[in-house]
């Protein structure tokens, strides 16, 4: 598999990689050997970047991803979790509910400081049961998780010292990057315009449907040789189902708008024969900012289907005509 190069560091990562939230229990149980099982696969598949983060099913994402890369040779592989959350212990009855299924009993608590980054580092090492950590995402800072007016409070937070502990992990070596993991454009061009980081892990805003982060984000990871890593490629959902009944778009329900243009989209698709999931796996890669595209699931055979999609030859006239047909 292709590989591309993070940012201005000397890391690289293969152009596909594995999100690891589902194995974690997002929306569906998943067992750990079907956890053990997908990662199998992904390996198989030829994958070597791996994405976990406390967040996911409270650390059992952390721990099955250790569990499985422990027995791998340590430099044949990249791997990132991430900073702003921290786990604490609580009673089973107490365990807050945010979409995973029997997720590890602990709550999170918000801590983008100096002092928070270097504690969740501490306790990911102790959770993966590895001795390094390739790359430090800053987890859903902005207003789409917090709302403005926390959001400034914790963003203050990572600008007056969160900062400053990633640039030192990455001075001292003990990790090869640094950057955001976000659901949007906006807090990714405040925290830009103070800081310089290495990459920007972003969930559903450059897709093949929605073009969020043409509006000045790619101009300026070109300028500033950030990295984009993308997740949600399939937008909850959609760009795999199609605008079939009950499709999902961005966490929810997908509006009769959206599905007009996914409609679009798919007849475009199939007149050039090709699926429509095919084109919108490749599609960010049309993008010399984009260094890689995540691939969520805790099924094996899904992870098979979507890696045989990319043999699939895409058109460039698909990503043309598309483009009548996006959300900016």
């Amino acid at each position: 598999m292709n590989i591309r190069r993070i940012g201005k560091t000397s890391l690289a990562v293969t152009e596909f990689g594995f999100g690891g939230a589902a194995i974690g229990g997002l929306y569906r149980e998943c067992s750990r050997e079907a956890a053990m099982e997908t990662l199998q696969t992904a390996w198989d598949s030829g994958l070597r970047y791996f994405d976990t983060a406390p967040f996911y099913g409270f650390g059992l994402s952390e721990r099955r991803t250790g569990d499985f890369l422990r027995s791998m040779p340590r430099d044949s592989y990249v791997l990132s979790t991430k900073v702003g959350r921290l786990l604490r212990p609580v009673p089973e009855d107490q365990v807050p509910d945010y979409s995973y299924v029997n997720p590890l009993p602990f709550t999170v608590d918000y801590d983008y400081s100096y002092d928070g980054i270097m504690r969740s580092f501490e306790m990911s090492f102790a959770r993966l049961g590895l001795n390094r950590i390739d790359i430090l995402y800053v987890h859903d800072i902005g207003a789409y998780t917090h709302g403005a007016e926390k959001n400034a409070v914790y963003q203050r937070q990572l600008l007056d010292s969160g900062i400053k502990a990633l640039s030192e992990l990455k001075s001292s070596g003990a990790i090869a990057a640094y950057g955001l993991g976000v659901n949007e454009v906006e807090v990714c061009m405040d925290v830009i315009a103070h800081s310089e980081i290495d990459c920007i892990l972003l969930a559903g805003r450059y897709s093949l449907l929605d073009r969020s982060a043409e509006r000045g984000l790619l101009e300026e990871c070109n300028r500033r040789q950030i990295s984009l890593v993308i997740g949600g490629v399939f937008n909850s959902g959609i760009l795999a189902t199609g605008p079939v009944p009950g499709a999902h778009f961005d966490y929810g329900p997908a509006s009769e708008e959206v599905l007009q243009k996914v409609r679009s989209l798919e007849e475009i698709a199939r007149s050039n024969g090709v699926p429509l999931a095919a084109a919108a796996m490749q599609f960010p890669l049309q993008q010399p900012a984009v260094a890689n595209v995540l691939i969520g699931t805790a099924k094996p055979a899904s992870l098979k289907r979507n890696m045989e999609l990319l043999s699939v030859e895409v058109p460039q006239s698909v990503y043309e005509q598309s483009e009548a047909h996006v959300i900016r």
